[in-house]
């Protein structure tokens, strides 16, 4: 890009100018890892000073595209990934549409007691056993979340024996009819706890967002899943639709 490229006839300041443009050029040339030209050679290819080169990386910065590295330079970050949440968001479908390549992998099941907390999302009683199923889901075959699912044994007993990949959610589709509907998301952000970090691949500093999830089956309204999702934080950006 040339300075003729910015205006000052426009209602932009030329920081945002170059910000815009520096961000089209990311999205379209760099990939996460790549560093920028050094600020004076920016400043003099868009015909600025270095306050209003360093005012357009901060703008980059804020909106976590790129981070400086001090004495290395400016570092183009991970892009976020979309991932809307609303009634009927579903992990596998909703990034296969966007089309992305997916995939799931149990990492254990077991049928246990459920706590205080699952038994009252799940409105069954504290002796009734859940079936606890621990997937690791991946986008592009890099890890992006680790979900804890909490079923009602009684209601799935097919589960155990006949789940062994794929959306969980699709599962329960086919093989007993249910139509599931998201009723409540709480979303916190967090250290990865246990062995997340080592899951998600990511240092046990970066926080993740976590997700708690009740599905309810709409046929009788009642809750058939719980489910804890963890996220990595660094490659995410959850959008709650109203």
């Amino acid at each position: 890009m040339s300075l003729y490229a910015l205006s000052s006839e426009r209602k932009e300041p030329l920081y945002i100018q170059i910000s815009d443009c520096l961000e089209a050029e990311i999205s379209k040339s760099f990939k996460s890892g790549d560093c920028l030209s050094s600020e004076g050679e920016l400043a003099a290819r868009f015909g600025v000073n270095r306050h209003t080169l360093r005012r357009a990386i901060d703008e980059l910065v804020n909106k976590g595209l790129v981070e400086r590295r001090h004495g290395r330079g400016v570092f183009v970050l991970e892009s976020h990934l979309d991932y809307r949440l609303n009634s009927g968001t579903r992990f596998t479908e909703t990034l296969s549409a966007k089309g992305y390549s997916t995939s799931s992998r149990i990492i254990r099941m077991q049928r246990i007691m459920p706590s205080a907390r699952i038994a009252e999302r799940l409105q069954i009683e504290p002796q009734a056993p859940v079936l606890w199923v621990e997937t690791l889901r991946t986008v592009e075959s890099k890890p992006l979340c680790v979900i804890s699912h909490f079923l009602p044994a009684e209601r799935f007993p097919e589960i155990a024996t006949d789940y062994s990949e794929g959306s969980l959610h699709q599962f329960l589709t086919s093989t007993y009819g249910c139509k599931l509907r998201r009723t409540e998301s709480l979303i916190t952000a967090l250290l990865p706890q246990g062995d997340d970090a080592r899951l998600l691949e990511i240092a046990a500093g970066k926080p993740v967002l976590r997700v708690k999830s009740v599905n309810i089956d709409e046929r009788d309204n009642r809750p058939v899943e719980y489910a804890i999702s963890r996220m990595r934080g660094d490659a995410v950006e959850l959008s709650v639709v109203l």
